[in-house]
C-alpha cells in the first residue's frame, strides 16, 4: 500500500493539473488559443530554461553516464524499428507514417521533467535522457513523415530534407537549452543572483502551464475518432515498448533516477508536436491525434502501475 501511495503522490499530481486544464476549456475559461499560445511558450522558453538552470552549475564530467545517454539512444532506435515493422502489417496506408510516428515518439522533455521534478525535487538525469532521446525522435519523425508521405512512399531522402532536418535540430529550443546548460558549466561562468532566480523562476512555471495547456488541448471525441490503427500504436506506447525495453535496463544496472527517466521515455504519452508536424506535411492527423488523445487518457493508468511496480521492487 505504500508503494502505491508513493506512485499516486508522484502521479495523480500531474494528472489532476490536466484535468484541470480541461475544466477550465469546458467552463470558458482557457481558450484554444491560449492553450496554443502556452503550449509554444512553455516549449521555446520555460523548458529550455528549466534545463539550463540544472545544468549550469552541475559538475558536468562528474554527472555524465555516457553508458546511460547510449542505452536511451539505442533503445530510441530500436523502438523506432519495431514501429516500422509492425506498421508494415497495414500496407500501404497513407496514414502509415503517423501510425510509426505517434507509436514510439512522447514528450519525453516535457513530461519526463515533470515527472522526475514530481518525485525528486529536480529534472536530475533529465538532460541526459533528452541528449540521447530527443534528438533521435526528431530527425526520424521528419525522415519517417516525408519517406511515408501519402502518394510519395517511394521518394528518397534529399539533400533537402537532409538540410531542414539538420536545421531543425540545431534550432530546437531543448538542445539550445541543454547545450547553453553544458557550455556555461564547462566554461565555469559566474551566475549573477538576479539572473539565475529570473531563470529559476520562469522555469518553475514550465510544469504547471505546460500542463495547464496540455489538458485544454484535449478532446474525448478525437480520442476515439480512429479505430484499429490508433488502438495498436497506444497499446505499443504505453505498455509494449516499456515490456522489450525496461527489462534490458535493469538488466544493465540501471535504477533510481535513470530508471524511472528511461521508463519515462518509453511510455509517457505521444507528445502533441508529432500530430502539428503530420498535419503540416500533408497528413490527414487523424491517427496522430488519435494516438494523443488516448495515450494521454490511459497513462494514467500505465504511468502509475508502471511507477508501483518498480517501487514495489524497491528500484526506485
Amino acid at each position: 500500500m505504500e508503494d502505491l501511495v508513493f506512485s499516486l503522490n508522484a502521479t495523480l499530481p500531474i494528472f489532476l493539473m490536466m484535468m484541470l486544464g480541461y475544466f477550465l476549456r469546458r467552463v470558458g475559461i482557457v481558450t484554444q488559443a491560449f492553450a496554443d499560445a502556452a503550449n509554444s511558450f512553455v516549449f521555446k522558453i520555460c523548458l529550455p530554461l528549466v534545463l539550463f538552470d540544472d545544468l549550469y552549475q552541475m559538475d558536468i564530467a562528474a554527472a555524465w553516464d555516457g553508458g546511460f545517454v547510449a542505452f536511451c539512444a539505442a533503445a530510441t532506435l530500436a523502438s523506432i524499428v519495431l514501429c516500422w515493422l509492425v506498421s508494415r502489417a497495414f500496407g500501404r496506408q497513407p496514414w502509415r507514417g503517423e501510425f510509426i510516428q505517434a507509436s514510439y515518439r512522447s514528450g519525453a522533455a516535457f513530461l519526463g521533467i515533470a515527472f522526475l521534478q514530481s518525485i525528486y525535487g529536480e529534472a536530475g538525469v533529465a538532460p541526459l535522457m533528452v541528449i540521447g532521446a530527443v534528438p533521435i525522435y526528431n530527425v526520424s519523425a521528419v525522415i519517417i513523415l516525408e519517406l511515408m508521405r501519402p502518394g510519395k512512399e517511394t521518394r528518397g531522402v534529399s539533400p533537402e530534407l537532409i538540410r531542414q532536418t539538420l536545421k531543425g535540430i540545431a534550432t530546437n529550443p531543448i538542445i539550445l537549452g541543454i547545450v547553453a546548460g553544458v557550455a556555461w558549466a564547462l566554461l565555469r561562468i559566474p551566475m549573477p543572483a538576479v539572473l539565475g532566480t529570473a531563470v529559476h523562476d520562469v522555469g518553475a512555471i514550465a510544469t504547471p502551464l505546460g500542463l495547464i495547456a496540455l489538458g485544454a488541448s484535449f478532446s474525448f471525441r478525437r480520442a476515439f475518432a480512429v479505430g484499429t490503427p490508433s488502438v495498436i500504436s497506444s497499446a505499443i506506447k504505453l505498455v509494449g515498448l516499456e515490456l522489450v525495453f525496461l527489462p534490458l535496463a535493469l538488466a544493465l544496472g540501471f535504477t533510481g533516477q535513470k530508471l524511472v527517466a528511461v521508463m519515462m521515455m518509453l511510455g509517457l504519452p505521444s507528445t502533441v508536436s508529432g500530430y502539428v508536424m503530420a498535419r503540416n506535411m500533408g497528413y490527414e492527423g487523424d491517427v496522430n491525434s488519435s494516438v494523443v488523445m488516448l495515450t494521454t487518457l490511459l497513462s494514467s493508468v500505465t504511468i502509475t502501475f508502471w511507477l508501483w511496480l518498480l517501487k514495489s521492487h524497491g528500484l526506485v
